[in-house]
């Protein structure tokens, strides 16, 4: 694997920060945030929802130039906005390397960029098509999971960043260990991931960081001591004890 590293670091500018009594700065992964630092490869954000993992994950994706419904980086398109001024208040350290590629990847927004490449398309004189770059079929036409795939598939080229935020959320479980095959292939190709989720199939692959955000903050850690794992470990050891507890 090449040892490229496009993202080194995120750095939050606390003394201009306004107070961390409001949002986004009273989130537990932004409230005791000063410096975060990536793997060359792969970086996994993981915690319970509200943690703000993922308005970290956007507010990189929107320093670094993407926008902030998804897509490349010469993507500029807004259905509604929504996301937070966390961007105007870190630094990115980036490596001295550029990357030839990139895509901010949003299970949650993905609907408003399928239908802003269709409007393209569609417009007179366009050509060539933008579609043909993500498999050359109708991402509407495709079911929700297919068309995710078919971005991650076609769209991803290698020798770039990429920022994924809950993949999971479209992808069966088998998708989900094709996807580590996937994302195996693309690191041999010089490229980085930093992913969002809550897949303990994603958060398996092997050599990545993953940063867990809690209450008290982020923390690096392993597979098996984060809490999704250890939950889902201890429901299919033991469903019928937990359904039991759950249900009575």
């Amino acid at each position: 694997m090449l040892n490229t590293q496009f993202m080194k670091a995120m750095r939050l500018k606390r003394d201009i920060v306004p107070s961390f009594n409001s949002y986004p700065f009273d989130l537990p992964s932004i409230r005791t945030l000063d410096e975060l630092d990536f793997h060359r490869n792969v970086t996994f954000f993981v915690g319970e929802n509200g943690m703000g993992k993922s308005t970290l994950l956007e507010a990189a994706a929107v320093a670094a130039g993407f926008n902030p419904e998804g897509g490349s980086l010469n993507f500029n398109f807004s259905t509604y906005d929504s996301h937070s001024v966390l961007e105007e208040y870190i630094t990115l350290i980036k490596g001295v390397i550029r990357p030839t590629d990139g895509f901010f990847l949003r299970a949650e927004t993905f609907y408003n960029l399928a239908t802003t490449i269709e409007e393209l398309d569609n417009a007179p004189g366009n050509s060539p098509r933008i579609i043909d770059g993500y498999g050359g079929v109708s991402l509407h036409e495709q079911s929700h999971g297919e068309s995710f795939w078919s971005t991650f598939i076609h769209r991803f080229r290698g020798n770039g960043i990429y920022l994924l935020d809950e993949p999971e959320a479209a992808l069966s479980p088998l998708r989900q260990l094709s996807m580590l095959s996937r994302i195996h292939d693309l690191v041999g190709e010089g490229s980085q991931f930093i992913i969002a989720t809550h897949s303990p199939i994603l958060l398996s692959y092997p050599d990545a960081k993953i940063v867990e955000f809690t209450d008290e903050g982020a923390q690096e850690t392993t597979l098996e001591e984060t809490s999704h794992y250890r939950i889902m470990k201890q429901f299919f050891d033991d469903k019928d004890r937990m359904l039991h507890h759950l249900l009575k």
